[in-house]
């Protein structure tokens, strides 16, 4: 780790704004502790345990590298309030609380470490280097802690790590590129905590079936390849992140349940490619400054139950074919610039079964619009999003203008609202939406309760977050959970593929056949895992204390 590294680590940990739990003291107290084990332990940690004068014997040694991962991390907690750790002490660890053993993937006769649940412990310290001895272990589950400082580099040793769950702690430093090189990861949460800078393109390269990123301080722009990533759920809220939505999106489609951009700093225009996610069911992008007309390839949003692009800057008129959408039960386009509706849209909004606010608008004969001196400069000059900066876009291009002879005199501008747009036949009426989809691949009981999905603090999950299905198959034995399953809103976890054809014109010829849209196969299996006995509730981590509006 570099000295860099470890100085803004410290500073972040003396200014963090979580620091009501523990005073500027006390954080730097920890902060110094953990580089001071980074410094000492920065070889192969499996070097230590030949160091080490242990005295206490074991059934096997896997168990006693275990037993020093655990004596180094109970070390390295300043403050254990609710005792979680008060029987770390000799050589049974299968008997800790919150460490689960059970068989050894390849060699059923060994017991090993399978899992460290520490959910909801509200332990404050660091995670030590030793951590790379608990090799066996297929999850971590750490939220709802202040555990300071940064991800060591030591976790890379952990090749089976199925959930990594560290949401809701005080953890710093640039995007913990090393979970990256774990090669069997696919539940990845680093909710609420102080992580800042780029998004790396690896990210949405690596098989991963969750991603939850919201509530940190990620900057600049989402990388053009976010769409080659499989996840069914993707949560980047609450950061500050730049740019346009890369186009790339739309291969998505055989994958992708849950997507949230709320509360970033996103502009330009929506992509076309968002209408062929077809399976999506949560869309979420309000609170950025995107411009420009709502697609009408968002007509395709078939399975969308909740499309909130709410406080932005957006123009022009909601067809009906949105408002027909077949199971969309919560519908907000408030505190934009619309200027029209169709009359479908005015008849959802009269349903009692649905929620639509299309409230601070532009739209004529409405109550709670925006004044017409707010509306009028920004309606008079539309925003053309073939011209968008946004790379990638399918937005059809400008067809060709026909020259125009000069005009014999100087005419003021006149500005028309948009004509409205035929709306399709009648769809079966929106069902009520539910938080989450379940997640993509399957899951053994490994779990504790999954976290909170509309609320700022990270829905905490690990397998698949707050989803109402199993999450992510995971490669060692569950622990058991002892807090309750957080309630379902709209966000954290989880299977789609192919966009849906194309409307085609209708002429007295037929249309040449359009090219087959790209099909994207879903990732092999992984293989059949020996899982622990399922004790207690099934897991999903708690969820961190609630905030408004998300």
């Amino acid at each position: 780790m570099r000295a860099s590294d470890c100085s803004l680590a410290i500073f972040l940990l003396l200014f963090s704004p979580f620091s009501d739990a523990l005073t500027g003291a006390e954080f730097s107290t920890i902060a110094r502790r953990q580089l001071r084990n980074i410094e000492e332990n920065k070889d192969d940690p499996h070097e230590l345990i030949y160091e080490l004068d242990i005295k206490e014997t074991f059934a096997n040694s896997r168990l006693q590298h275990a037993y020093v991962a655990l004596r180094a991390w109970k070390r390295a907690i300043y403050s254990d309030p609710y005792n979680t750790t008060s029987n770390w002490v000799g050589a049974r660890v299968c008997a800790y609380k919150g460490v689960f053993c059970a068989p050894a993937q390849d060699d059923p006769t060994l017991s090993v470490v399978a899992g460290v649940d520490l959910n909801n412990a509200d332990i404050a310290g660091y995670i030590p280097t030793e951590i790379g001895l608990l090799g066996d272990a297929a999850l971590l589950h750490l939220n709802s802690n202040r555990f300071c400082g940064v991800i060591p580099e030591s976790i890379s040793k952990l090749k089976l790590l199925h959930e990594l769950d560290v949401s809701n702690n005080r953890l710093v430093g640039r995007f913990p590129t090393v979970v990256l090189s774990l090669p069997r990861l696919k539940y990845l949460d680093l909710r609420y905590n102080d992580f800042e800078g780029r998004l790396p393109r690896e990210l949405f390269d690596k098989d991963l079936d969750a991603i939850f990123l919201n509530n940190n301080r990620f900057t600049h722009t989402i990388p053009e390849n976010f769409g080659n990533s499989r996840a069914s759920v993707v949560v980047a809220a609450n950061n500050n992140l730049q740019g346009c939505i890369p186009a790339s999106i739309g291969e998505m489609v055989g994958t992708l349940n849950e997507v949230i951009f709320m509360n970033n700093n996103l502009s330009g225009c929506l992509p076309a490619e968002m209408g062929e996610l077809r399976d999506v069911t949560v869309l979420d992008i309000a609170g950025n400054s995107f411009t420009g007309i709502l697609p009408k390839s968002f007509r395709g949003l078939k399975s969308v139950q909740r499309l909130d692009i709410s406080k932005n800057g957006m123009t022009g008129f909601i067809s009906g074919g949105i408002c027909q959408l077949p199971e969309l039960a919560n519908f907000s386009f408030a505190d934009n610039y619309f200027n029209g509706e169709d009359r479908v849209c005015e008849l959802l909004a009269a349903r009692k079964d649905v929620v639509v606010d299309g409230s601070r608008n532009c739209l004529p004969d409405q109550p709670d619009q925006k004044a017409g001196r707010i509306c009028i400069p920004v309606v008079s000059k539309p925003i053309d999003c073939r011209k968008s900066k946004c790379r990638g876009s399918s937005w059809p291009s400008p067809s060709p203008m026909k020259p125009k002879p000069p005009p014999k005199r100087r005419q003021p501008p006149v500005y028309s609202s948009p004509s409205p747009v035929p709306s399709p036949p009648n769809l079966s009426p929106p069902l009520v939406h539910s938080t989450l989809p379940a997640v993509r691949s399957p899951t053994p009981p490994i779990r504790s309760p999954p976290p909170p999905v509309h609320s700022v603090p990270p829905p905490i999950l690990s397998p698949p977050p707050p989803v109402h299905s199993p999450p992510p198959p995971i490669l060692s034995p569950p622990p058991p959970v002892h807090s309750p399953p957080p309630p379902p809103n709209y966000s954290p976890p989880p299977p789609v593929r192919s966009p849906p054809p194309p409307l085609l014109p209708v002429s007295p010829l037929p249309p040449p056949p359009s090219p087959p849209a790209p099909v994207h196969s879903p990732p092999p299996p992984s293989p059949t895992l020996i899982l622990p006995p399922n004790i207690g509730a099934q897991y999903a981590s708690p969820p961190p204390p609630v905030h408004r509006d998300y």
